[in-house]
């Protein structure tokens, strides 16, 4: 006698198990490239609010830079809220002067958190 109760067997719980496996292994390698953009993206995103932040000092100051990024914050006027850390936890760096003639240098040292390596994102486009 046959007993019918409706249940899966082994082998249909085992193949739904792989079926599984085998999407959220390609939904992961999808995500971890997005996460990098991301990241990159709100590098980007900051530089340009600090860079916002320096010119407007500079207006209020006759001229002069702010000696880091911390001078941002408040003082006679408060640039920035904060000073953050860049997504993978290293803080922006700041000199000015900058080099190559510029005013001032601001960049991430990127994923690897070494400065003057090709992962750093900076302000200027030709870096």
């Amino acid at each position: 006698m046959k007993s019918n109760e409706g249940g899966f067997t082994l082998i249909e719980l085992i193949l739904v198990m792989v079926i599984i496996g085998i999407l959220s292994g390609a939904v992961s390698l999808n995500i971890s490239g997005r996460v990098t953009d991301a990241n990159i993206a709100r590098v980007q995103s900051d530089l340009r609010v600090y860079q916002t932040a320096i010119d407007l000092f500079q207006l209020d100051n006759n001229d002069q830079l702010p000696r880091s990024l911390n001078d941002l914050v408040g003082g006679r006027r408060n640039y920035v809220n904060e000073v953050k850390d860049d997504p993978w936890g290293n803080p922006y760096h700041y000199r000015a002067p900058g080099r190559n003639n510029r005013k001032y240098d601001l960049f991430s040292a990127g994923p690897d958190g070494q400065p003057g390596t090709d992962d750093d994102i900076s302000v200027w486009s030709e870096d």
